[in-house]
């Protein structure tokens, strides 16, 4: 039970720090690429990445991992934003976000295990 109510618990948190995250960069940038939430998907990937280099228990990388980077992260809304971009005839940009979201996801998950390794 204590399990699931820090399932509960750490992935609002990671839900919140996602929108607060996404809001802020997206402000910043102000443009139609969707820089706020590849912002949040590359530093959750190097999250991971730390995550997954650590020597946690399976209920701690579960909280950590599952909950909280997984509700951080969001594979949907990358999707919609790039779907969207392809509606709006921007081909380029939808393609730079998929291909900087994958390049720069596996070079951030890289460096977390890569900083896990070094702790």
């Amino acid at each position: 039970m204590i399990l699931w109510v820090g399932v509960l618990v750490a992935g609002g948190f990671g839900a919140v720090l996602r929108f607060l995250v996404d809001g802020a960069v997206g402000r910043r940038a102000a443009r139609s690429f969707p820089v706020g939430t590849l912002a949040v998907n590359v530093s959750g990937a190097a999250l991971l990445g730390l995550i997954g280099g650590l020597a946690l228990s399976r209920p701690a990388a579960l909280l950590a991992g599952t909950a909280f980077v997984g509700s951080y992260t969001t594979f949907s809304t990358w999707m919609l934003e790039t779907q969207r971009l392809g509606e709006e005839r921007q081909v380029w940009p939808a393609v730079a976000n998929i291909v900087v979201s994958v390049v720069l996801g596996m070079a951030a998950a890289t460096l977390g295990q890569w900083i896990a390794g070094r702790l």
